[in-house]
This record gives structure tokens, sequence and C-alpha cells, in this order.
């Protein structure tokens, strides 16, 4: 057979092979809007980080709607983490960035879930905490929910604090001091866009979120007409959905005052004169007019972006009737306590009182009363028990949370918990009092290793405590999959129907307690009729 025959003889080979004779796909490469984007292959997972979901909003673009991201040429490497959006170090802990182009999102699938338009797997997107002024996607590392959920989890950056949550008479009336919140929906409608192209199902989506992630969560359940259709279930873990925010008018006077600091306070040249600014020197000028407002950046209530109070719009069922997953930490404001102690204040037994005084006012004696000292291992402890209990400046505490599962369950199924572990890992530094399970210490149950920083540094939890995250684990996948937590060999998880069955998540006493007796909410409710409702849920 000659050169020219052989060659023919192979060529038809090929034709008669077809498509099957072609090389298989390469799982790692995936085609978005935007472009190719080429991942990295994990443990039993396969990972996508960095891809734009908006474009840069830097410049002349500061303080206005997301933009969509520009199409890219060729592969974009998307194996390593993008930059955290501006942010100052807080509490000698976290890191700081000033990179305005910051809008990325982070994908990451089962190894099987890609490649296969049959096998599309439920969506859990994961927005981060960090009192709206820190925190970054590439704290929490996807696999380990991946992994154990057969999910596709996705997180997110959003504009944070100056940047992201400021108000300002100069700004878009309708999105006033609601740009990171409008952000995280950007990053909601490209996941509906482009999900299925990394194994997802963009009709099966659960948003989930901590701390200001869950405010987040909250905010996006309460603005029925800007998100419906983006996701079908919540998990909202210490974010009091109906806290009462500040509303536009009232927050407007940090965003002056910030003008005011930088040199920016002539109405008329404002914005121009705030866009020309250095990062650096907005963050700063933003902390100081914050001063020790834990929630000066807190989403404010009265546009576009957040229409309603979160507690008139659960009351009267104008929100997204999607399943919740909800509840907080057993001693959340314990962790507050602790950073002002390690800042140099005191909680001791002559000033105690005082310390009452400056939370609840002319209700101080009432609360010393109900919370005596003698009941406590510390001041300190007392303290942060009591505004773990209730506090009426800050939605982080149990009865807020109970006030809300009772709102909502009305006209949705609410799966009400409460993490009590008080072995869980430090979250800071040993302030000198019994901390317990504090504000975010869950994370590392869901994030192994989870440190409040890149390194993921975190020690292994005890074996008890892992116990208690295996199950956390399973109730929470299960719920994304699902709209129910379930889990083998755990106590049944039943909707919400009153405080007196919660579920409690503590090594060995896992299931259901009376979380209304536990923070006193009846004691509360007297006190505090017009923020928790009087009587009973």
């Amino acid at each position: 057979m000659t050169r020219a025959s052989l060659a023919a003889a192979a060529l038809s080979l090929l034709v008669q092979a077809g498509p099957s004779a072609a090389a298989p796909p390469d799982p790692l490469v995936v085609r978005t809007e935007g472009g190719l984007v080429r991942g990295a292959a994990g443990d039993g997972v396969l990972e996508w980080k960095g891809i734009p979901y908006a474009a840069s909003p830097a410049g002349t673009h500061r303080w206005t709607m997301p933009r969509p991201a520009p199409p890219w040429k060729g592969e974009l490497d998307a194996t390593r983490y993008r930059s955290a959006c501006p942010q100052l170090a807080r509490y000698g802990l976290t890191e700081a960035s000033s990179e305005e182009d910051c809008l990325y999102v982070n994908v990451t699938a089962p190894r099987s879930t890609t490649g296969s338009p049959s096998a599309k797997r439920p969506v859990l997107v994961w927005i981060h905490g960090g009192a709206f002024v820190g925190g970054s996607s590439n704290l929490y590392p996807l696999g380990h929910l991946a992994r154990s959920g057969d999910l596709v989890v996705v997180s997110l950056n959003y504009r944070l604090g100056v940047l992201g949550f400021m108000r300002h008479p100069a700004f878009d009336a309708e999105h006033d001091g609601g740009f990171g919140l409008e952000d995280q929906r950007a990053a909601l409608r490209w996941v509906k866009r482009n999900i299925s192209a990394f194994g997802g199902d963009p009709d099966d989506v659960t948003i989930g979120g901590e701390s200001a992630g869950a405010s987040g969560v909250c905010m996006h359940l309460i603005a029925p007409e800007e998100t419906k259709g983006l996701f079908h279930r919540a998990i909202v873990q210490s974010g009091g959905c109906v806290h009462r925010l500040r509303t536009v008018k009232e927050a407007s006077g940090i965003g002056t005052a910030v003008a005011t600091h930088v040199g920016c306070a002539t109405a008329e040249t404002a914005l121009a004169c705030l866009r020309g600014k250095p990062v650096k020197e907005l963050l700063e000028a933003g902390s100081k007019a914050a001063g020790s407002d834990l929630l000066a950046f807190a989403p404010a209530v009265g546009n576009r972006t957040v229409p309603l109070q979160g507690a008139e719009a659960m009351a009267t069922g104008r929100f997204v009737r999607v399943p919740i997953l909800n509840g907080g930490n057993r001693d959340e404001l314990r962790l507050y306590v602790a950073y002002d102690v390690q800042a140099g204040g005191s909680v001791t037994q002559e000033n105690y009182l005082e310390h009452l005084r400056k939370v609840y006012g002319a209700n101080a004696e009432a609360v010393l009363a109900e919370y005596p000292l003698a009941g406590f291992s510390s001041p300190a402890a007392a303290l942060g028990s009591v505004e773990s209990d209730f506090h009426p400046a800050v939605g982080l505490n149990g009865c807020i949370y109970l006030r809300g599962a009772a709102l909502a369950a009305r006209f949705t199924p609410v799966f009400e918990y409460e993490f009590a572990d008080r072995a869980a890992p430090p979250v800071t530094k040993d302030p000198g009092f019994e901390m317990g399970a504090v504000h975010s210490a869950e994370l590392p149950y869901q994030f192994p290793h989870f440190s409040n920083t890149s390194t993921l540094d975190g020690p292994d939890l005890a074996a008890p405590s892992q116990a208690l995250a295996t199950t956390m684990t399973a109730w929470w996948t299960s719920f994304a999959r699902t709209g129910k937590p379930d889990a083998r060999g755990a106590p049944a998880w039943k909707p919400f129907v009153s405080d007196r069955a919660v579920m409690r998540l503590e090594p060995g006493k896992t299931g259901d307690f009376d979380a209304g007796a536990a923070h006193r909410c009846g004691f509360w409710r007297r006190l505090y009729p017009e923020l928790l409702g009087g009587g009973s849920p």
C-alpha cells in the first residue's frame, strides 16, 4: 500500500469514528459569558477563582451601580483568588486592602458535576461577613461543602464600607447606600446566567451568609421586586432580619462626615471630589466618622435597594417566600465585649450598671434586677450574655432572631437554630473571661480551619465539636438541596412554630430546647414591645 493510500485509509477511519474519536473536553476549562476560564483540580473538586462578574468600580464609577465585566480573549487564569475589596485591618487580625478592582466570584464543584448537562447540581451562594466594612470571599474554603453536599458552591466579593454602604446626598437616590448589596445581586444574576456551565442548576439556588453576609441575605429576602427568581432558599446565620435599620435620611450623616474629613464638603462638587480621593484616605475617614458605631455602614432603608424595614416586610408577607434556615449563637456579643476589653476597656462590679445604662437607658435598673452579677462567672461575661439575649441597637441577639422566625414562619417554612458549643475554637485572643459560643464561632464547623485570614490556619476541632460539625454540615447541605435540614442519626428538625422548640447545636445536647426562656424573651418583650412585639410569638 502506498503512502497516499495509507493516509486516505486513516482519514476514512477518523471520519467513520465521528465525534467519539475527538479528545474529551478539558473539565478545567469552562465557557462563561465573558470568555473561557481555566480552573484547577483540588481535593475531589474543581475550582475556579477570581472570575469577574462586574467591571471595576474605580474612578468615575465609584458609587455607581455595578456594570457588566468586559469580555476577554483566550483563557482567563482562574486558579487564584483576586483581591479583597478595600478595607482597613481590624482588631489586629484581619487583612487590609486598597484594590477597587475586586468584584469577582469563585466557583467550586465536585469533579463529577462539570461536562454533564444532564447532572445539574443544586447551588449554594455564600456571602461573607465583616460588619459591612471588611472580609472577603478568599477566607472561606468551599471544597468541604461542595464535596459533603454534592453542591456547586459560589462565593463573591462586594464593595464595603465607604465605597459600598455609605450614604450621601450626591449619590443616586434609588440606590443610595446600597451599592454593596447591588453588587451581591449582580453576582446572583451572573450565577443565574452562567452556573449551568459549571454543572449547577440556575433554578435551584440557595443563598447563605453569616453576620453582614446574613444581613445581605435578609435584604435580598425583603426586596422581592429586585430579587425574586434569583434564589430558592435562604440561610441566615446571625443576621437579625427584623432588627430596625436606620433610614437613608437618618444614616446620611456618616457620608457627610466622611466628605468633610477629606475636604469634599461643598455640595456642588462633592461627588467629583470624593471620586478623586485615594482609597486609603476614604477608608480612614470612614473609620473616624464611624467611631464605635458597629452599624455605621449597615444597609439603610427607604430606597429601591431596601424598600422596607425587615419587621414590616416579614409581618405583612412582602418578602421572597422561600424556606429559611435561621438562627445565631448563644453568646454572640461576648465577642464585642472582648474587643472592648482588649482595647483598654473594663467591665467590673462597680461599673456594670453604668454599662447597662449605655445600652438600655432608663431600663437599666430593670435589666440589673433580671441579670444580677451573682449568676455569672464575671462582670464581662454577664454584660456579654445580657446583650446576647437582647440589644436594642444591634441585631445580633437571641430574641431578635426568634422574632424574625415568628414573623416569617406565618408565610414560609423556617428552621430555627442556636449554636451553643462553648468549646468552639477562640475567635480572638483571650480577653480574660469566658467567651463561649460567640459571634462567628461556628464558621470553622462549615469552613474547616477558618481563621478570619487567608492563611486558613485555625485549629482542628476537638472530637465532640467535630461530630457536631459533621451533623451541621449534613443539615446545611441537605437544606440547600431540598429546603429541609436532615442528618442521619440526628434529631428530626421540624419547622418553627414557637420559641419553645428551637434546634440547639451543642455536643451531647443537640435537640429541641426553649430558646425564648433561655434568652428571657418574655422579659425583653415587656421592656421593648415596639421592637419584639408584645406577648408570645
